[in-house]
């Protein structure tokens, strides 16, 4: 079969072989990539229009107690200069993203034993005490399934937590022993059963990681049915013991994007921070090959070097939310426009 009869029967079916997908995936033509944003962009219009989503990210802390191989923040990290912000902090990064129109905060952190169940539950419950309109997406990683109900009971709507990869080979390539990816997901499907919107999503060019396994991220996302899918490409991180390895691919990461939507119709796909870090017109890009969400920096401009999971990440100018013109005009520039909502995502 041709690579140009795999796209259409990939839009027509959301879904291919193993042997298809890794024929789209290897393709070396640059037409092929335009084609399949040609594909996804018609099908992201007419589910969601021109319409992107903004949400206002706060880092809180970049504290972790995990090792993960990839990751500036990883625990032994002693380069890595620590912070954490306090919940009037965090209250005050929500009253200015309010102003500025937002209507979703993103609390992202690692794992950091410092905010304990109680603390964030009481800091969920008063986001939604002052800004009732509004959606809370947490992503402070894996917990037992009682810390997720008690988080969404306080309020929390959402709920980040990339799988990194579906492979068990893989995965351990990536992470110490003491992680595992069967908690991993037992998390997610948890995250699902309370009542979350969930997220996932992998990195595309990790150390190790080969055609075949995004093929298994695919086939977890089907599995999985997530809201929200975010991907982005892998960015190495001189405090790591992948220091010396290569970037992910710009390409490939555009190309599964559109893959994304076109096997996911209705998801929220965010146009990451990363993507804009390897390529100025990087999430115009993104946007153009399906994503619909973007979200820019709310975190307190003194940390946003901080919390740095990967090196050059952009942290001053128009990824920051107090520029929500600057970020108007690219949006605007790739045929979009931002719209002032909660976006929760649409059903079939």
């Amino acid at each position: 079969m041709k690579v140009y009869d795999i796209i259409k029967k990939l839009a027509a079916d959301g879904n291919l072989s193993d042997e298809e997908f890794k024929i789209l995936l290897e393709a070396e033509s640059m037409a092929i990539g335009d084609t399949l944003r040609s594909e996804a962009d018609k099908v992201r219009r007419s589910i969601y229009g021109t319409d992107v989503y903004i949400r206002g990210l706060i880092e809180f802390t970049n504290y972790c107690r995990n090792n993960c191989y990839y990751c500036g923040i990883r625990r032994d990290n002693k380069n890595a200069r620590r912070y954490r912000l306090t919940e009037e902090q965090i209250m005050q990064c929500c009253s200015e993203g309010y102003e500025l129109g937002f209507r979703t905060f993103v609390l992202q952190g690692g794992e950091d034993g410092y905010y304990t169940d109680e603390i964030v539950c009481g800091i969920v419950s008063n986001i939604k005490l002052h800004y009732p309109d509004c959606a809370v997406t947490l992503s402070i990683g894996e917990k037992p399934k009682e810390s997720y109900k008690a988080y969404f009971d306080a309020g929390a709507d959402r709920y980040l937590l990339r799988h990194e990869t579906a492979s068990e080979e893989h995965y351990t390539c990536l992470h110490p022993k003491s992680m595992s990816l069967k908690n991993r997901k037992r998390c997610l499907f948890d995250l699902k059963e309370i009542g979350y919107q969930v997220g996932a999503g992998f990195m595309v060019g990790s150390p190790y990681q080969t055609t075949e396994n995004i093929i298994e991220d695919l086939r977890f996302l089907r599995e999985l049915k997530p809201d929200m899918i975010g991907i982005g490409p892998y960015i190495s991180h001189k405090d790591t013991p992948f220091a010396q390895c290569k970037n992910g691919s710009l390409e490939l990461t555009l190309r599964l994007l559109s893959v994304l939507r076109l096997m996911f119709p209705y998801a929220l796909i965010p146009s990451t921070t990363a993507l804009g870090t390897i390529h100025p017109q990087g999430r115009e890009m993104g946007l153009k090959a399906g994503a619909n969400v973007v979200m820019p920096n709310l975190s307190p401009v003194g940390v946003r070097k901080l919390y740095q999971l990967y090196e050059n990440k952009i942290c001053t100018g128009e990824e920051a939310a107090q520029c929500i013109g600057c970020l108007q005009n690219r949006v605007n520039s790739a045929g979009y426009g931002i719209v002032i909502s909660k976006g929760d995502v649409k059903r079939r």
